[in-house]
């Protein structure tokens, strides 16, 4: 064990560790690292101090020593509308080298790490990828559904009816108090549920421990075999380069099409893949949806919430779905394949166990994972390139009305989201205008999620289902409607998103995977001859980006593409 050869070198290290309540005994036990992004912080994340405390009685009856280590993460809803949402995606960054410092300072035998939201799921990932030592993800689970089925999103509705003065004190009132009724990740398939799906999808969580409810005892039991997971993956030597190969990726990328999953994913996956020198192309994620049904009838690409999948058989019950498809012989953190897994899984019947819980909704598994045999639309993202994307950009055409799959229009140029957002509430958008907000990439402003501004937009009767946004910045997994983020090159990376002007027209194809300006000044022309206007325009140069300081400042001067996955 790694955890007794070091300590040989060093008594102090005993000495700290008795003074710390070890007992002589358990200095000689494989010593499990317990971390989890408990805190105050929000629901995702303030109740995993009672899943750590079942990971602890794992690892001890398992005859290992857990150890509890806390980063606390931050939430998107909290960040929205002010500066601190530029913050967030680095956050990421912080929590991944946080848990390299907890990791690295000791000589662990194991880890279990534990959260539940947007950045810190990827977070932990890169951590167990890049520190490379048994490992096993725990995920925090979904909060409860709002009244009649609403989720916490709801405040988009009630956030610009209040700016317009439209809402009562008693409607707002009353959407504080019902929006968020649990602990646990917000009830949609954003980002956060989307990683956690994805954690279980690349074999490093429990099978069936992704997005279950965290108010059940199901959560409590998946907390506890984590501990007696690693303990196992100890004895065997298996490490997450070992269940994290590009075939597991692979796996990941299919189910994050076919459940519909957030445009995030294409940020995150990658920069965890790179922790393994893996490259992950954003034309793989085009490719996988090409050919993948989409099967997740899931909020906000369908009409169910995150709880609902779980029970209708969530990660496992899609794959079982997708097995011709997928690289079964891939390792897990079970240390069986995803192959036997999902047998294991079938036999003790956990496929039916649950689907009671739907019908107590009135609904049937069918209603909420579709057979592929039903599936109309394939796929759920599309990679669009063009003039000011060469690189590339996202859109999630799943979330998206079929008018508004091509479009061509007006582009309204914003240098920032606020401004954006303001046009929208005091009614200066137009329908078919192509909305621009640019300077939102990683080095223009730390790249937040512009999820006010799209949700402005759907929630306006007069623009929803006619007007586009792009953007080199991103959206919430929540995010509904024409919206295209990650464009890259980054205006403030000289990309030629940064030359577009008021007028100028703008045409995208999902079908055809295409993102150009196509004509200047309300007038079409050729692309070659629109291409020469923008290369003219763009020797004036960009806007400077101010002066930053500390992690926002380190994030903002090196963070990379979003299409390689916006790290540093």
């Amino acid at each position: 064990m790694k955890s007794i050869g070091e300590r040989e070198l060093w008594a102090q290290f005993d000495a700290l560790q008795l003074g710390s309540g070890f007992t002589t005994g358990d200095i000689r036990k494989p010593q499990i690292l317990v971390e989890d992004v408990y805190g105050d912080s929000h629901p995702g994340s303030v109740h995993l101090n009672r899943l750590t405390e079942q990971v602890k009685y794992g690892v001890y009856q398992s005859g290992g020593v857990p150890c509890m280590y806390h980063t606390t993460d931050v939430c998107d809803g909290c960040a929205q509308g002010h500066d601190g949402m530029n913050i967030v995606l680095a956050s990421r960054e912080a929590i991944c080298d946080m848990v390299e410092v907890h990791a690295s300072a000791v000589p662990w035998d194991g880890m279990v790490l534990s959260s539940s939201c947007d950045k810190s799921v990827p977070a932990h990932l890169k951590a167990m990828a890049r520190m490379d030592i048994p490992a096993v993800f725990l995920p925090g689970g979904s909060m409860r559904p709002g009244p009649y089925q609403t989720t916490s999103l709801k405040a988009g509705e009630i956030s610009l009816k209040q700016r317009r003065g439209q809402a009562t004190k008693t409607e707002i009132r009353d959407y504080k108090l019902t929006g968020c009724p649990s602990v646990g990740a917000c009830t949609f398939l954003g980002t956060a549920s989307t990683m956690q799906c994805m954690a279980e999808a690349l074999g490093m969580a429990i099978p069936g421990s992704a997005l279950a409810p965290a108010t059940m005892r199901d959560i409590l039991d998946h907390a506890r075999a984590s501990g007696i997971a690693v303990m196992a993956l100890v004895e065997k030597g298996i490490t997450p380069s070992k269940i994290m190969t590009a075939e597991a990726f692979e796996n990941a990328i299919i189910v994050h099409s076919a459940i519909g999953g957030s445009t995030n994913a294409t940020l995150h996956l990658p920069a965890i893949a790179k922790e393994l020198g893996i490259v992950i192309k954003p034309e793989l994620f085009d490719r996988i949806n090409h050919k993948i049904p989409h099967l997740g009838n899931i909020d906000p690409s369908g009409q169910h919430l995150t709880e609902s999948f779980w029970f209708a058989g969530g990660v496992p019950y899609v794959q079982l779905m997708l097995k011709d498809h997928l690289h079964l012989d891939v390792m897990t953190v079970t240390g069986k394949t995803l192959g036997e897994n999902l047998e294991e899984l079938r036999e003790n019947g956990f496929f039916e166990r649950n689907l009671g819980y739907l019908a107590n909704y009135g609904l049937k598994r069918s209603d909420v994972i579709l057979p592929p045999e039903k599936v109309k639309e394939i796929g759920s993202i599309a990679v669009l390139k063009g003039n000011i994307a060469p690189e590339g950009s996202v859109i999630k055409y799943s979330a998206c009305v079929k008018e508004m799959l091509h479009h061509k229009g007006a582009a309204r140029v914003f240098d920032s989201e606020e401004d954006a957002h303001s046009a929208v509430v005091e009614g200066k958008i137009n329908p078919h205008d192509v909305m621009v907000i640019r300077y939102e990439g990683p080095r223009g402003s730390g790249m937040p999620e512009l999820l006010m501004t799209t949700e402005a937009i759907v929630c306006d009767e007069r623009l929803n289902g006619t007007v586009a946004l792009i953007t080199d910045g991103r959206f919430s997994g929540a995010t509904r409607g024409a919206a295209i983020g990650h464009i890259s090159p980054e205006a403030a990376r000289g990309g030629l998103i940064a030359f577009i002007e008021d007028g100028d027209i703008i045409e995208y194809d999902v079908e055809a995977r295409t993102l150009n300006v196509v004509g200047i000044n309300g007038k079409e022309m050729p692309i070659e001859q629109v291409n020469e206007i923008l290369t003219e325009r763009s020797r004036r140069g960009i806007i400077p980006r101010p002066a930053r300081r500390g992690l926002f400042g380190r994030y903002t001067r090196s963070a990379e593409s979003a299409m390689e996955g916006a790290g540093y």
